[in-house]
């Protein structure tokens, strides 16, 4: 399903872009247009067709970006999507872009869309870093041999973006030009050259009619469901099957079964892929590569691979700890200001007690906690995370992980996942799309939770610096703890993967193409904008969005009585037998259930039972500590309080994310019993070991 920008307007000509992971197509998409996708530099990163407009003076073209994939033979639901709407999805042209630094790779890709659309321009991308490894181009010679326009750009410096938008705007003007056609063994020509006179007159825009003829040789139980609903309505779809089916027999008599064809046919594009790049450019000077075979040698060796990820995940949560603490103390000052100066508005206005409350002391209250609590660790903390992924980095965690993963008969790709867990669960869970494989794309989504999201950074860090960093300075304790716990999520998603694998998800792992992509130097300021309103301002606004709601919630449940005593405090005493036996209290057990819509709200939530106030009240450190203490917290409460923040259901947005992505209410209460489970499981053993100890 296509994502549009509402600017475009439908009677634009509408050209697709097609290309390899991790080209830089999303890149010179984004530059083209306007548009704010968030690019990195690891495959996978655009999951879905997103649509905006590029204008050249007073005319006006569509771009549709498609997702990236390295062939259209429809062996995942990237590929399958990009080829059908290269076929079915109205485009007109075709903007297909290359990677300078491997063209080989990316023209098996291009010769197949060019059999798909004549109209076609080859963008040569990444012409910079090609240049800085050595490797010389003869684009006119490509020019000749493809017999379609060829174009050089740098996306990211925004170099040769004029030339391709122009191409692109020549050859929607001008009639199909007649690009290079790959010629298959002669049985494959001949059972293709029976099916063309039944495909003449084939509605425009869509396949050419030699790339259809092809399509047809394959088993009909092969045809995605848009080539059938196609072939149904050609004017004479009886007579095209019958020849089809004629054209396979004759395939099989002349011994080529369906399994061969494929293999016929990729193994010629390959080989005309090769020609084409031996005409294109020169082999690249010797040690080109050197610099990224040594830091592989450093990130992805078995001695070196996992120390290495383990120091820059340590580094990231310290630094991220250690700068949240002055500018959310300054937010929090803010937001107690502005409270403050509302308050005394409602006052001046005459409003009622109750209406300031609700909307004051409820509302805006827990609407700026979210903010002040979410917004510095998470200006500092995905930037850093972007940095690294320009950098080329993650695919690397994902090449350290695949064996583990693989253990747990689970996709590699599932590392990639994670790691976008780690700033959002939600973001996570849509990024399992990249996994081609239906049950280990569910496996990966109900999972995703085990590792926690920017919203339990908070908690767990309060809680671990209280209780157990003792007077260490420098943040450096509880970072060190932080990774532990996060390490013991990252244990139990193999564990649970594994047994999901083995019981309602039986299965064997799916093999999977990594591309370890070049390193590339971060645009720094780039990167930094592009991530603060991608995802740190988007993450917020989702937060806030069901926090002001929850906030009047809550505000109602502990201002209404009931015998004498407020809701939540009676909600909290029915809770409190399951909480004591699994090392909390009822108050903490309601704060996790109230806490929902957003994970940040609970540590306040759990001090306004304590306190029983009627709206929220943020503490400093030593003031929470002392009020914990005084609720009868001891080491064991805070050991299980840091086990259950970390492995607890979902918050509501990304339990609605599952459901968006696996349209299944029983994958979806999978993803909120199983960490829920593993939770109170893991903390019922601890209270238990704790009071056969006597402690």
């Amino acid at each position: 399903m296509a994502r549009v920008n509402r600017a475009a307007p439908e009677q634009a000509p509408l050209a697709a872009v097609s290309g390899n992971p991790n080209v830089g197509k999303s890149t010179l998409v984004n530059a083209l247009t306007g548009l704010k996708q968030h690019t990195g530099n690891w495959p996978g990163k655009t999951v879905e067709t997103v649509e905006g407009l590029c204008t050249i003076g007073e005319e006006a073209i569509r771009l549709a970006d498609l997702p990236g994939v390295y062939s259209l033979f429809a062996h995942s639901a990237e590929e399958e999507e990009a080829r059908d709407f290269l076929c079915f999805g109205g485009a007109q042209a075709v903007l297909i872009v290359c990677d300078g630094t491997c063209l080989e790779r990316s023209l098996n890709l291009a010769l197949q869309c060019l059999e798909i659309l004549p109209r076609a321009v080859v963008c040569v991308n990444l012409m910079d870093e090609a240049a800085r490894k050595g490797i010389r181009f003869s684009l006119p010679a490509l020019q000749e041999a493809l017999g379609v326009p060829v174009v050089a750009a740098s996306a990211r410096s925004r170099r040769g973006l004029k030339e391709t938008v122009h191409a692109v705007e020549q050859v929607l003007r001008e009639a199909p030009a007649s690009p290079l056609t790959v010629r298959y063994c002669p049985a494959i020509e001949r059972a293709a050259a029976q099916l063309l006179p039944h495909l003449q007159g084939l509605p425009q825009p869509g396949p050419s009619a030699r790339w259809l003829s092809l399509r047809l040789l394959e088993p009909e139980e092969d045809w995605t469901a848009r080539l059938t609903a196609f072939c149904d309505v050609l004017p004479d779809s009886a007579a095209v099957r019958q020849a089809a089916g004629e054209a396979r027999a004759e395939l099989a008599a002349e011994g080529v079964s369906p399994a061969m064809l494929q293999d016929l046919l990729s193994s010629r594009l390959v080989a005309e892929s090769e020609r084409l790049a031996r005409i294109a450019c020169a082999e690249p000077p010797e040690g080109a590569f050197d610099r990224d075979r040594k830091l592989d040698r450093l990130f992805t060796s078995r001695a070196t691979g996992i120390p290495v990820m383990l120091l820059l995940l340590l580094f990231l949560l310290w630094l991220t700890i250690s700068g949240a603490n002055a500018p959310s103390a300054l937010l929090s000052a803010l937001g107690e200001q502005a409270e403050t100066g509302l308050a005394e508005l409602f006052a001046h206005l005459g409003a009622p007690d109750w209406l300031t409350g609700a909307i004051v002391h409820g509302m805006f209250r827990v609407l700026a906690w979210v903010v002040s609590v979410m917004l510095p660790p998470m200006a500092i903390f995905f930037p850093l995370f972007t940095l690294l992924e320009d950098f080329g980095y993650l695919p690397r965690v994902a090449f350290n992980l695949d064996h583990l993963f693989q253990k747990a008969h689970t996709c590699g790709k599932q590392a990639l996942t994670m790691c976008m867990g780690f700033g959002c669960n939600a973001v996570g869970v849509t990024g399992c799309r990249i996994i081609d494989s239906p049950r280990e794309r569910v496996i990966a989504s109900v999972t995703n939770a085990f590792v926690p999201c920017n919203g339990k950074f908070p908690t767990l860090i309060a809680i671990l610096t209280l209780f157990f960093a003792g007077s260490a300075p420098g943040g450096i304790v509880p970072a060190l703890l932080l990774t532990g716990v996060l390490l013991l999520g990252v244990g139990l998603t193999f564990l649970v993967s594994r047994l999901l694998s083995a019981t309602v998800l039986r299965g064997l792992p799916s093999s999977f193409a990594l591309e370890l992509p070049p390193y590339r130097r971060p645009l720094v300021g780039q990167t930094i904008v592009r991530s603060m309103l991608n995802r740190t301002v988007f993450v917020l606004g989702r937060a806030a969005a069901v926090a002001a709601p929850a906030g009047l919630v809550i505000w109602l449940l502990a201002n209404t009585q009931a015998g004498g005593e407020s809701l939540i405090a009676r909600c909290a005493a029915f809770l409190d037998p399951l909480g004591r036996a699994i090392g909390l209290d009822g108050e903490i057990l309601f704060a996790f259930v109230l806490g929902t819509p957003a994970n940040e709200i609970v540590a306040p939530i759990l001090a306004m039972s304590y306190l029983a106030q009627g709206s929220l009240r943020e503490l400093a450190l030593p003031e929470l500590h002392g009020l914990l203490l005084a609720n009868g917290w001891n080491g064991v409460t805070a050991v299980c309080m840091v086990v259950f923040t970390l492995l607890h259901w979902p918050c509501a947005t990304t339990l609605l994310t599952v459901y968006r992505e696996t349209k299944s209410l029983k994958w979806t209460a999978l993803a909120f019993v199983l960490p829920t489970a593993c939770g109170m499981g893991i903390c019922f053993v601890i209270a238990a070991a704790a009071r056969l100890c006597g402690l």
